[in-house]
């Protein structure tokens, strides 16, 4: 949805829930008496109505999603199994010369499109119970996680993000004023793309086995690095004994598998091994595209209107956090490409976290066909990624030239 940099973002009442799931607008700021004295009325002149504001019933909502919105484990394991299957193919088809040069690229493509959709499983994981999947998310740290450098341990702190107490404030690591920051605040985030791949290598293959004998290290590491956020301020809370141990285990699935990839090219340097030479240089490309459609996503993800800090950390209404998050439910088959796994539909998402991916559209759908025309979800809607990221980078770059922009 297009905003002017003129005037705010679409409006967004404040207020709380209540119980019964309606939103309730919050107490007005305190008036002079001359201002919340009844006007006189005009001989002839009608009293202008009074607007009411729209609200927003979550047990509406929930009412027209249904029932049969159910994870289904046969969607996950067959998506996870063909694009991870395609990713390896066309892969190892960028390798083959004969191809020639445009095949290559076009599976290099591929291969970084399919191999983002794997890794994006890594979101759904965050919201499954812990104890649903299990056998799904082992095969996935197995054939993603551990390779890619990204076990479901850091995403973990993904939840804060949708705590409602914490959403935009200093307590949500994925979430930056970008809106009230200079333009190149935005541009960095993406920019930092080039290096988040060796700063993974960095982090698996020499603080991991630096945090097993020095206690210090150990916790300076989890608190620091070992979140996917966009945050650097951020903390990450110290682990239980039970959550560490099982960080532990993926930490060292991480590390034995960048010991053996260097032990591989290290033999195909002195002509031994079987990797292509230049396996590195198009394992790094890879990593680096994928990382930067995903942050390119996550600026569209959210409008990013919040400043915790000039704000004085307070967290936002819930009508507010819904109108600051964005759907693309147009152009399906480019949004399903740079938002696969259900991220495209965002806002969705905030509303209902517990939605699988693959009922995202289906939910929807139904919420506009049955919420009333002046529903706040109706808000949510983006015209496009592009649209969207090259809005919030103008009215960023003009914020940025006003007097203490």
């Amino acid at each position: 949805m297009p905003f002017d940099t003129t005037t705010s973002l679409p409006a967004a009442a404040t207020g709380t829930v209540l119980e019964n799931g309606a939103f309730s607008p919050g107490p007005q700021l305190p008036r002079s008496p001359r201002l919340t004295r009844p006007a006189e009325p005009v001989p002839g002149k009608k009293s202008p109505k009074k607007v009411p504001r729209p609200e927003f019933s979550l047990r509406e909502a929930r009412a027209l999603l249904g029932d049969d919105l159910r994870p289904k484990p046969w969607v996950y394991w067959t998506d996870l199994v063909l694009s991870w299957s395609g990713a390896m193919v066309t892969f190892k088809a960028v390798q083959i010369g004969s191809l020639g040069v445009p095949l290559r690229v076009l599976a290099f493509v591929v291969s970084c499109l399919l191999l983002y959709r794997c890794a994006l499983f890594i979101h759904e994981l965050a919201h499954l119970p812990q104890r649903e999947f299990r056998a799904f998310r082992f095969v996935w740290n197995l054939l993603c996680g551990i390779p890619m450098l990204i076990p479901t341990f850091v995403y973990q702190t993904h939840l804060d993000h949708h705590r409602r107490k914490h959403y935009g404030t200093n307590h949500d690591g994925e979430y930056l004023p970008l809106l009230n920051r200079p333009v190149w605040h935005a541009i960095g985030y993406v920019a930092q793309s080039l290096v988040i791949p060796l700063l993974a290598i960095i982090r698996f293959g020499l603080l991991t086995p630096l945090t097993w004998i020095s206690g210090p290290t150990r916790d300076w590491v989890h608190r620091h690095a070992s979140s996917m956020i966009i945050d650097p301020r951020y903390l990450r809370p110290l682990p239980s004994r039970k959550a560490l141990r099982g960080i532990r285990y993926q930490e060292l699935g991480c590390f034995l598998f960048l010991a053996a990839m260097t032990f591989g090219v290290v033999r195909s340097l002195y002509g031994q091994g079987f990797l292509d030479p230049w396996f590195l240089p198009q394992l790094y490309a890879t990593a680096v595209a994928i990382v930067t459609l995903n942050a390119v996503r996550t600026l569209g993800a959210h409008r990013y209107v919040n400043d915790a800090d000039a704000n004085h950390d307070r967290p936002m209404t819930f009508v507010e956090q819904l109108l600051d998050s964005v759907n693309y439910p147009n152009h399906a088959w480019a949004s399903i490409l740079w938002g696969p796994i259900g991220t495209r539909y965002h806002a969705l998402h905030h509303l209902f976290p517990s939605l699988p991916y693959h009922a995202l559209e289906t939910a929807h759908r139904r919420l506009m066909a049955g919420l009333p025309a002046d529903s706040p979800y109706r808000k949510t809607t983006g015209q496009s990624l592009l649209h969207e990221v090259g809005q919030l980078l103008r009215h960023a770059g003009r914020r940025a030239e006003q007097p203490g922009g």
